[in-house]
C-alpha cells in the first residue's frame, strides 16, 4: 500500500468502520462523547480541493468529519466551504491571529472576531483550532491568556478542551504519524505511549483491537494524493520542510 494516497485513507476508514467505531464531529464529541469514537479533524492549510475530496469520500460512507479553514487565500475557498458544510460536515476556524498581527493582542482578537464572523456567513461555527505557523515566533493559543473564546459562541478548542490522556491523538504532521521530532506546536500532553509511522500500522492496530477507544485524527489533506507527480512533489517538499522545522525548533527552544 502506498501511503498518503486517498486509497490508503479509504482503507483506514474501512477498518475503523468494520471494527465498530463511531464517527463524531468535534462539536458533537464535546457535547455527547461516545465511548468508542473517532474524530476526523482536517486542517485545511492548503489545496482546499483535496479536503473537498476527503469530505465527499466520507459522505459516501455516511461519515462526518470536521474541517478547519484558515483565513488566507490558499485555504479560504467559499464554494468549497459551503459544499463541505452541505455534505453534513462541521466547519471550524483555523485561527492564526497572533502570527497575522505579529503578536499584537488587541489587533489579534479583532482579527479573530472578524474572520470568525466572515466564516459564520458561510456555515455554522462552534469550534476553533489553532494553526501552528511553525516558522512564526508567536503561538496563537496565547491569545486566550488575555481573552476567552467562549465569549464568541465557541464551545471548544482541541488544545484546551480535550483530555488527551483519554483521547488518543494522531496527526500526520510531517507527513508521518510519528512526527513529534519535527512538530513545533502540533503536540499534546498524553500518557499514551504507542506510536505508528505508517497508516498501514494504524490499520493493523485497528484489526488487532489495540487502537484506543477514543481517537482524534488530524489530517492535512494537501499531503494525500493519488496523482504520483503531486504525491512525489509533496514528499520532497515535506522532507525539506521537516529539516527546516527541526532546525528551527532546536534553536528556538534550546
Amino acid at each position: 500500500m502506498i501511503d498518503f494516497t486517498t486509497h490508503a485513507y479509504q482503507l483506514l476508514l474501512h477498518a475503523l468502520t468494520e471494527h465498530g467505531y463511531n464517527f463524531q464531529t468535534f462539536e458533537d464529541f464535546i457535547q455527547h462523547p461516545k465511548k468508542r469514537s473517532i474524530i476526523l479533524r482536517h486542517d485545511v492549510d492548503l489545496l482546499p480541493a483535496n479536503s473537498l475530496n476527503f469530505a465527499r469520500i466520507q459522505a459516501r460512507r455516511g461519515i462526518k468529519g470536521t474541517y478547519y479553514f484558515r483565513a488566507v487565500p490558499q485555504s479560504w475557498d467559499e464554494a468549497i466551504i459551503k459544499e463541505i458544510a452541505a455534505l453534513g460536515h462541521e466547519i471550524g476556524y483555523h485561527y492564526e491571529s497572533l502570527t497575522t498581527t505579529n503578536g499584537d493582542l488587541l489587533r489579534g482578537i479583532k482579527d479573530f472576531a472578524s474572520n470568525l464572523s466572515a466564516l459564520r456567513i458561510l456555515a455554522p461555527v462552534k469550534t476553533i483550532c489553532m494553526h501552528g505557523s511553525p516558522l512564526s515566533k508567536y503561538d496563537s493559543k496565547d491569545l486566550w491568556k488575555s481573552y476567552n473564546y467562549k465569549g464568541y459562541g465557541i464551545i471548544a478548542e482541541p488544545y484546551f478542551d480535550v483530555d488527551f490522556n483519554q483521547v488518543f491523538y494522531l496527526t500526520d504532521t510531517g507527513r508521518k504519524w510519528d512526527g513529534h521530532n519535527t512538530s513545533v506546536r502540533d503536540k499534546v500532553q498524553t500518557n499514551f505511549t504507542q506510536t505508528y509511522h505508517q497508516t498501514s500500522q494504524i490499520i493493523e492496530a485497528i484489526n488487532t483491537d489495540t487502537l484506543p477507544d477514543q481517537v482524534m485524527f488530524t489530517f492535512h489533506p494537501q499531503r494525500w494524493n493519488d496523482n504520483m507527480f503531486l504525491w512525489s512533489k509533496e514528499l520532497i517538499f515535506q522532507n525539506a520542510k521537516n529539516i527546516v522545522k527541526k532546525h528551527f525548533y532546536t534553536h528556538r527552544h534550546a
